[in-house]
């Protein structure tokens, strides 16, 4: 996984702002109708959550005493709100499609790989952070 190339990639699809996070969303309630429920009816708000995390996991992504607290803690709030392990292969297809959509023809077999690689790492933190916390007595 190569960070820079991750961090080029995302100043070049975050310039589209809020259409990236609108996209993501969109596709993800087609592929899987019934995440919608975990949402707000009203998306705004989301969205621009959705921007600022990746933003902020991007800018951390070759610097991991940073950004694993980070996730981890992404992993237990998103835990909170009914997101459970089978939802994230079907949120990472939705980014990589969003991230393709957005990169146009810079899109190549190297970055699906990078952002791939970099999702499933975010995604395995994040559901074992939520394990964790589970296990915890309240």
């Amino acid at each position: 996984m190569d960070p820079q190339r991750l961090k080029d990639n995302f100043a070049l699809v975050g310039q589209n702002g809020e259409d990236v996070a609108a996209y993501f969303y969109a596709d993800l309630f087609e592929r899987e109708p019934a995440v919608r429920s975990l949402f707000p009816a009203a998306m705004v708000k989301q969205q621009e959550k959705l921007l600022t995390a990746l933003s902020h996991i991007v800018s951390l992504v070759d610097d991991a005493p940073a950004l694993v607290p980070f996730v981890q803690d992404l992993g237990r709030r998103h835990a909170g709100f009914g997101v459970s392990n089978e939802h994230y292969p079907v949120v990472g297809a939705s980014l990589l499609a969003t991230l393709a959509y957005f990169s146009g023809p810079a899109w190549n077999d190297e970055l699906e790989q990078d952002w791939a690689a970099a999702y499933g790492l975010v995604a395995q933190v994040m559901a074992e952070a939520a394990a964790e916390a589970a296990d915890q007595p309240v």
